[in-house]
């Protein structure tokens, strides 16, 4: 539900009130056996921002948000008919609140300032049982908490600046400075996303993420505007990083807070783009170079090691040709390096079982994703009525199996060796698309 308001010519309001139910559900089936894992994270949220512009050299906005969080982290079902529960995982509820404001000053035609403020409010709140952990994880002390109490409160102060001085009538150069407090976390082992998951609040024992970046870059348009360049460099440093024990459990764990570790990261990259604007031909090449690791005590003898989602290599190239006024013709290919993964070093048995054996955390590599799109879009004749568009597309040209995941298990020919086995989910995908609107 959204309401807008212009006061007059100078101040307008925009209020919204957001309900968001983003559920995540696995199930195997085996026979007459089931086994089902849903997860949830229920928002109801109230916003409303406010802008003020003053005059050509002066703009203020401010505003608030306030969302209550509901989280889910796992409702299980299992047998022939499905109608026994067990293990449900207590839900976790939590009130956030946060206000900002800021100001866009024009010092001159050269000189652009805009900083502002957001003050962040995190509440973990009952009803929910909170444990307290020694250092080897144990359980020592616990304390039941009703309906509506507040059980832990962070407060946030994130303050952001930028800069953008303009060189020439065709160039500017930015400099930026921001904080943002992370009150969400996801929790998983697994080297891609699935739906197992989790995602848990700051609580007694989770502090907030916070993260610290400056960035600098140089911006220049070239033939009337018709090319566009930038080159930024940036540096972010990040503080409560969370990663796991060696062997932890964390689905369907009710003391998963214990099976955590906590340590700071640090990113930093390069960023190059090139854009074409042009009657008939469009597109933009973009190429990113960068790294992210994490640091923690207790793993990696406490080095810097690559975080999941460190990404050395990112290219995208985007085409869009107007073969006429109705046909336009349009090619998409995507690369970038395979995410750090944790895969065994070597293997050996215990009572008959095959146990494997881990080195370094993150110490390998996924293959690197690659694809190409095509597509082309007709557009039919304009009626008074409505407007329609007929879409013809190619998802993996070229049928890339992209790892989505990579499981060991003994060789068929010879147990005594083991093999990697490489799960894809999306090969090559033609479809259609018809869109029309009426007017």
């Amino acid at each position: 539900v959204r309401w807008n308001h212009v006061y007059n010519g100078k101040v307008f309001q925009n209020t919204s009130a957001i309900f968001s139910d983003y559920n995540y559900y696995i199930g195997i089936g085996i026979g007459p056996t089931k086994f089902n894992v849903q997860s949830a994270i229920r928002d109801y949220s109230v916003k409303s921002d406010i802008d003020f512009f003053v005059s050509n050299k002066h703009a203020f906005k401010g505003g608030f948000i306030t969302t209550y969080h509901t989280f889910v982290p796992g409702d299980v079902s299992a047998g022939a008919i499905q109608i026994r529960n067990f293990r449900n995982l207590d839900k976790r509820y939590a009130w956030e609140n946060a206000a900002y404001g800021q100001h866009e000053w024009t010092v001159s035609e050269q000189l652009k300032v805009n900083y502002g403020l957001r003050i962040s409010n995190f509440n973990f709140m009952g009803p929910t049982t909170t444990f307290s952990y020694d250092g080897d994880g144990n359980v020592v002390d616990s304390a039941v908490y009703q309906h509506a109490s507040i059980i832990k409160t962070y407060n946030g102060l994130e303050p952001r600046v930028s800069v953008q001085r303009t060189l020439s009538g065709n160039s500017s150069f930015k400099l930026s400075y921001n904080r943002i407090f992370q009150y969400m976390h996801l929790l998983s082992n697994t080297t891609t996303s699935s739906p197992t998951d989790l995602w848990v609040p700051s609580s007694n024992n989770v502090k907030p993420q916070i993260g610290d970046q400056v960035a600098a870059g140089y911006f220049r348009n070239f033939r009337e505007n018709r090319y566009e360049a930038s080159a930024e460099v940036y540096y972010k440093y990040m503080q409560n990083q969370i990663d796991y024990k060696y062997g932890a459990e964390l689905r369907l764990n009710r003391n998963v807070e214990s099976e955590l570790l906590y340590g700071h990261g640090r990113a930093y990259g390069l960023e190059l783009f090139v854009k074409r604007r042009a009657t008939r031909l469009t597109g933009w090449i973009s190429y990113t170079l960068s790294r992210t690791e994490r640091q923690f005590a207790a793993i990696n003898w406490g080095r810097y090691f690559p975080a999941r989602q460190d990404r050395r290599h990112d290219v995208a190239v985007v085409a869009i040709y107007q073969a006429t006024p109705r046909l336009s013709l349009s090619s998409t290919f995507i690369y970038y390096t395979g995410n750090a993964v944790t895969f065994p070093s070597g293997r050996y048995v215990v009572d008959g079982q095959v146990v494997n054996y881990y080195t370094e955390r993150n110490g390998y590599r996924m293959p690197a994703y690659h694809r190409m799109d095509l597509g082309a879009t007709w557009v039919a004749k304009k009626t008074d009525r409505f407007e329609s568009s007929l879409t013809l597309s190619v998802y993996n040209v070229y049928n890339r199996h992209n790892a989505y995941q990579i499981t060991f298990r003994p060789a068929e020919t010879d147990p005594t060796r083991t093999e990697a086995v490489k799960l894809f989910l999306f090969p090559i995908i033609p479809s259609i698309t018809y869109n029309f609107k009426f007017l």
